[in-house]
């Protein structure tokens, strides 16, 4: 392995894991929720948008800081606390992953049938999709998707930051953007919703394990900590403001309007790409039409990856299996038709699809974020790769938060 700490040939060699990281955030969080949150609620709903960025950012750092430091996944990490803490985020990825990609299927799909008017085909569109992404990553893998996310990611940044810089000077339709939340039942249950994928769900933490080891095997390059933090931050504090900006466009442009987002796929997608095209100009629906679907395609082969890889490596370690038997590329196969099944019984319900994967993610964190953060303690890394007081004072702070506002669901889905 090189390393090469005195120039900026490091950033090259280790840049992917954070960009990938704000793709898979950016997809169904940031277009579908953010967007929402700002259309229905102003920038009342602002407050939950940071405070969910705030308290998970410690997770996500905990799990690169760990591959980084030891040289393994997080997942290995998992086994080390006990085999009943493997077992039991195998069976939370089981259980997880077919809503969430079925999820973020239904959000592609939406888009994929806007930009190439192909509504009239049905659940076909879903199919094709899916199709695509597994051969893909079958065919391709790691370097297929580093690269690809990459380039559209670019793309969305570029045209989301002129649309949310554009509307600020065109100004809100509704003079009020702060309204009165009474808090009732559905505002509670939408806010939970909303903060279970912001930036994205806890649980998928691990992938960032998995893509850290996955870069460094690909390019022969060991990154120094710091260096590894330095390129994840800049993913996670990239998908954090673009929340924002999304809320914005949301807000500025469809808050106290007769307006409401629907719950069909396809005309949903042509409703957040209105959003751009009235602050960018008409001229611009088929340039934001691609940037739009193309970074939902990037989002769902970076979950169908994502998703493959932990349950792959669960496998491995709970079955103690050897590396060679293809685990991933019957993971990936899996899921899709798990994910197919799931979007035969909700059909283009994509609100109620989205709230209810949003919600499951929120409801598993607290178990998550306990291991991730017992793993980078004294017990398990070396005292000068441990994090900052600060730092494990924030993830406290957000272990308490998961905790509180599962117990709220509960008790909102229970008594209210």
């Amino acid at each position: 392995m090189i390393n090469k700490p005195n120039n900026f040939d490091w950033l090259k060699n280790t840049l992917g894991p954070g960009i990938l990281f704000a793709s898979t955030a950016i997809g169904v969080s940031h277009l579908v929720q953010s967007t929402r949150a700002g259309a229905n609620y102003g920038f009342g709903l602002l407050i939950f948008i940071i405070i969910a960025n705030l308290f998970k950012y410690p997770f996500f750092e905990f799990a690169s800081r760990y591959s980084n430091s030891t040289g393994k996944s997080i997942i290995e990490g998992y086994e080390l606390l006990g085999k009943w803490v493997l077992w039991s985020y195998l069976i939370i990825t089981l259980i997880s992953m077919f809503f969430i990609t079925s999820a973020v299927g239904a959000v592609t799909a939406g888009f994929l049938q806007n930009l190439f008017q192909t509504d009239h085909y049905g659940l076909w569109n879903h199919l094709i999709l899916f199709l695509i992404c597994g051969l893909i990553l079958t065919i391709g893998k790691y370097n297929i998707l580093d690269s690809l996310i990459k380039l559209i990611g670019s793309v969305l940044l570029l045209s989301t930051l002129i649309a949310f810089i554009l509307v600020l000077f065109k100004g809100p339709v509704s003079q009020s953007l702060f309204p009165k939340i009474d808090f009732i039942k559905t505002d509670i249950l939408f806010i939970i919703a909303l903060m279970g994928w912001m930036p994205t769900a806890v649980d998928l933490s691990s992938w960032n394990s998995l893509w850290t080891l996955e870069r460094i095997k690909q390019t022969n390059f060991k990154p120094t900590l710091q260096q590894t933090l330095f390129e994840f931050n800049i993913g996670y504090i990239s998908s954090a403001l673009l929340s924002i900006c999304f809320l914005t466009l949301g807000a500025y442009l469809m808050f106290e309007t007769n307006n409401d987002f629907s719950d069909s796929s396809a005309l949903f997608a042509n409703q957040v790409i209105t959003l751009y095209t009235d602050s960018i100009g008409s001229w611009s629906y088929l340039l934001i039409s691609i940037s739009g679907f193309s970074i939902m395609f990037g989002t769902c082969i970076a979950v169908l990856d994502g998703y493959s890889r932990s349950a792959k490596e669960c496998f491995r370690l709970a079955f103690k299996k050897n590396k060679t038997i293809p685990f991933y590329n019957v993971t990936v196969w899996s899921i899709i038709l798990g994910s197919m099944a799931i979007i035969l019984q909700f059909g283009s319900s994509i609100k109620n699809l989205v709230d209810l994967a949003t919600t499951i993610s929120f409801m598993i964190a607290p178990f998550i974020a306990f291991a991730n953060y017992k793993l980078v303690s004294k017990s398990y890394l070396k005292e000068e790769n441990t994090p900052q007081p600060w730092l494990k004072y924030l993830a406290v702070g957000g272990i308490l938060y998961l905790i509180g506002f599962g117990t709220l669901f509960i008790y909102v889905r229970g008594v209210l």
